[in-house]
């Protein structure tokens, strides 16, 4: 008996060193990625959320909100820059994605983080302005124009999330964050996530850019590897999990828009078809435009000219027709 008890108290004391070690790692990780990769920008609180945002030129508003697991530099890479010549751009980390902070007490669902974006934009006195929203952002941006239309003079949707799937599972490349427990969820974070997330990066960047390749230096410049940390592993599963409790309701009052709306989509996205969320949209709002090119899901980062191009196209609609009523 006293041998068993034994090789138990070593099993248990060798599962304790392992768990250890791996936060260690995950915590060293984490610090050197926020070393070298510090915030771009400056930190603004509305509603509740520390917002990390970047502002460029000048003129009639531009906000870029990114996807699910991803953060400014989405935009930064190359798209920011090229519509500040023309507008006054403003890029976010989202509610608790890259270096915004969001409350653990703090709902995660479309309508709470939508509502937060609408405070910012009073606070920064942005709008109305043309909303850009890439993947997930998309159907945020979708939101605050359906529940906060006062804020938004028109849509600019990048490979949106418009519709939920018709079998309810999320992606592969996302599968990881289907943690419901939030202790298990932490756990996991501060465990296996962050190894598990750089000997799994090819098949889960493969899947995210194909078929386009992934740019050099997408982990840089793209942000990629703000990633490697627990916070964001966090964040990103409390948004895959929270959007089912709003998404149905917002598609069913997308034929109330009244604001200009267009759709960017890759036909090769391998995240979101262009036909479930992309013409599925387009039917249901008046005036919709719908452009599908050749690509994968990652339009801001692999074709920031024609993304910078497409949200140009939408905004000067958005303004012509702001400035008409």
């Amino acid at each position: 008996m006293s041998i068993i008890l034994t090789a138990a108290a070593i099993m248990a004391m060798l599962v304790l060193a392992g768990a250890a070690g791996l936060a260690l790692f995950t915590w060293w990780t984490a610090r050197r990625v926020e070393a070298g990769m510090p915030p771009q920008g400056r930190f603004v609180d509305a509603a509740g959320v520390r917002f990390h945002v970047t502002e460029q030129g000048s003129g009639p508003g531009v906000l870029l909100i990114h996807g699910l697991a991803g953060q400014m530099r989405h935009y930064t890479y190359g798209v920011a820059s090229q519509l500040a010549r023309e507008y006054r751009v403003v890029a976010i980390d989202r509610p608790g994605s890259g270096y915004s902070v969001r409350d653990a007490s703090t709902p995660a669902d479309l309508s709470t983080q939508a509502a937060s974006i609408a405070s910012l934009i009073d606070t920064l006195q942005l709008g109305p302005a043309l909303v850009t929203g890439h993947s997930l952002g998309g159907a945020i941006a979708l939101t605050l124009a359906v529940e906060h239309p006062q804020h938004v003079a028109g849509l600019a949707l990048v490979a949106p999330l418009t519709h939920p799937p018709e079998d309810d599972a999320p992606p592969a490349a996302f599968r990881a964050l289907t943690i419901a427990s939030p202790f298990l969820r932490k756990v996991f974070a501060w465990t296996l996530a962050i190894p598990g997330s750089i000997a799994g990066r090819h098949a889960v960047l493969d899947q995210v850019f194909g078929p386009e390749p992934v740019p050099a230096d997408f982990g840089t410049r793209g942000g990629g590897l703000l990633g490697l940390r627990p916070s964001h592993f966090i964040a990103a599963s409390r948004d895959l999990q929270a959007v089912p409790l709003r998404l149905s309701a917002i598609a069913a009052r997308y034929a109330e828009l009244r604001t200009p709306v267009g759709i960017l989509f890759a036909r090769g996205d391998r995240i979101l078809d262009w036909r479930a969320n992309g013409d599925a949209l387009a039917a249901k709002v008046q005036g919709a435009r719908l452009k599908v090119v050749d690509g994968g899901h990652m339009l801001p980062v692999t074709q920031p000219d024609v993304t910078a191009d497409f949200i140009r196209e939408c905004a000067e609609q958005a303004f012509r027709t702001s400035r008409a009523t």
